[in-house]
């Protein structure tokens, strides 16, 4: 590997929107780059599929870990990781988001003493019972350079002391608006899913995945009771993954709403574009409903993307099934002046690249 090469480490289908774009512009600025595909996500509609479809250059390794518990995910990574640093010999890993892989990644190269990037940083939802939350924090106190998304981001990292840390602070915007509006055209053309589904725009758009929705029955049966009772007003349409779907089975929760196969990303980006509202516990899906001009439910109690709650663009509904409701009531015909930039207008990735190009 180049003496300049980086060393991305990805898993998740949130880590492939954002490697999409900042990929595209270490290209155009002649980094080297070679991507570490961990295998988190295993399910074809939840990897593979977008590197197709968003012409990510080919993993040159695919570490196939999955199925596991947070801890033998963590370790198993981390151990086949250290190898490759070893073997590439790069001058920085990069990482993306909260995931394992992403720690994993962090934690191999910090112990290398090989510099660390973190792609999404600063970001805080204050709740330590979150696995996520737990990665980000101690990926960024590992890490020598931060790209942070947003205002609030940069000052969650200065509250915390990292001005007296030796790393690099840089509010660079969110690379996953980049991603978004990029791939939107090519969406359009290619995705099939609304006439398939026989979609049009009254519909909602919800998922489910985050572990605390998930794996507590009563938040779960909360939850789509809540689903369920929106249903009656307007079709509800879930991407449901398959050990969700089990569990439903298993715990004999009964949705009356339209459950579909997890979607590719360019498929997701026409149920957000196209929807009357999002409701959702995942991160990424309430700033890409922001991106589209769509109001956003977060079923959780918290959130890292503040500045949408605090512009009256998201909704905390937790998952009681009848805060969950009356949230339902006041965002589904909600005007607002979607404008104000928040995120970086689309900038972050070439911003990303700039400064690396100095950097390494």
């Amino acid at each position: 590997m180049s003496k300049r090469g980086l060393l991305t480490i990805l898993g998740a289908r949130p880590q492939f929107v954002k490697a999409a774009a900042v990929s595209r512009q270490l290209r155009a600025f002649g980094i080297p780059e070679t991507i570490v595909h961990t295998g988190q996500h295993f399910d074809e509609n939840m990897s593979d599929v977008f590197f197709r479809e968003m012409s990510i250059p080919t993993p040159a390794y695919n570490l196939n870990v999955n199925s596991l518990n947070h801890g033998a995910m963590t370790g198993r990574i981390l151990e086949q990781v250290e190898e490759i640093i070893l073997r590439e010999k790069p001058a920085a890993v990069m990482v993306y988001g909260d995931t394992n892989s992403t720690l994993a990644g962090a934690l191999a190269a910090v112990k290398l003493h090989v510099r660390v990037i973190h792609v999404e940083a600063g970001l805080r939802s204050f709740n330590m019972a979150m696995p996520e939350e737990v990665n980000r924090i101690l990926t960024d106190r590992i890490s020598n350079l931060l790209f942070c998304p947003t205002d609030a981001a940069v000052a969650n990292l200065k509250t915390e002391g990292f001005d007296g840390f030796k790393a690099q602070i840089v509010k660079c915007g969110d690379v996953m608006q980049d991603a978004a509006y990029f791939y939107l055209d090519k969406a359009k053309s290619s995705s099939k899913i609304l006439e398939r589904l026989e979609l049009r725009s009254d519909f909602i758009l919800a998922t489910i995945h985050r572990q605390e929705n998930t794996d507590d029955t009563n938040n779960l049966k909360q939850i789509i009771e809540a689903l369920n009772k929106i249903n009656n007003e307007l079709s509800v349409v879930v991407p449901l993954h398959p050990r969700t779907r089990k569990i439903l089975d298993t715990k004999g929760i009964k949705p009356e709403f339209t459950i579909i196969e997890p979607v590719g990303y360019f498929d997701m980006l026409m149920l957000i574009s196209n929807s009357k509202l999002v409701m959702t516990d995942s991160g990424g899906l309430q700033k890409e409903a922001f991106f589209f001009g769509k109001h956003c439910i977060t079923l959780r109690e918290q959130t890292e993307w503040i500045e949408l709650v605090e512009h009256g663009f998201n909704r905390l509904a937790g998952a009681d099934a009848e805060a969950i409701y009356n949230a339902f009531c006041e965002m589904v015909n909600k005007k607002s002046n979607f404008d104000i930039e928040l995120y970086g207008n689309g900038k972050a990735s070439k911003r990303i690249a700039n400064h690396l190009e100095q950097w390494l």
